[in-house]
C-alpha cells in the first residue's frame, strides 16, 4: 500500500461544518445515490474539489493571442537592454558562473 493511501485511510483529524437543513438533505441524497455514507461523500467531494483548485493554480492558461506572442518571443527574442546586461553581470559575479 502506498504512503498516500495509508495516510488517506488514517483518520486522525476531524473536520466539522455547519450546513443548512436543505444542504444536508441534498448531500444525504447524493451520498445515498452514490452508495456512500454522508461523511464519505462529503470528504471525497471536498477532496476532489481541492485537487481541482490546486491543479488549476498549477497550470498556465493563455489565450490564442498570448500563445502566439509567447512563441514569437521565444523564436525572435529581443536584444538584452542595459538593465538586463547589468543584472546578468551581477549574477555572474555573485555566483561565479
Amino acid at each position: 500500500m502506498s504512503k498516500t493511501h495509508s495516510t488517506e485511510r488514517t483518520r486522525d483529524a476531524r473536520l466539522e461544518a455547519r450546513v443548512s437543513a436543505t444542504q444536508k438533505s441534498l448531500l444525504q441524497q447524493a451520498a445515498a445515490l452514490s452508495g456512500r455514507t454522508l461523511s464519505e461523500f462529503v470528504v471525497a467531494s471536498a477532496q476532489e474539489a481541492a485537487r481541482r483548485v490546486l491543479a488549476e493554480h498549477e497550470s498556465i492558461r493563455l489565450s490564442r493571442e498570448e500563445q502566439l506572442a509567447f512563441v514569437q518571443a521565444l523564436l525572435t527574442p529581443s536584444e538584452p537592454n542595459t538593465r538586463l546586461k547589468r543584472a546578468a553581470r551581477s549574477y555572474r559575479q555573485r555566483t561565479g558562473a
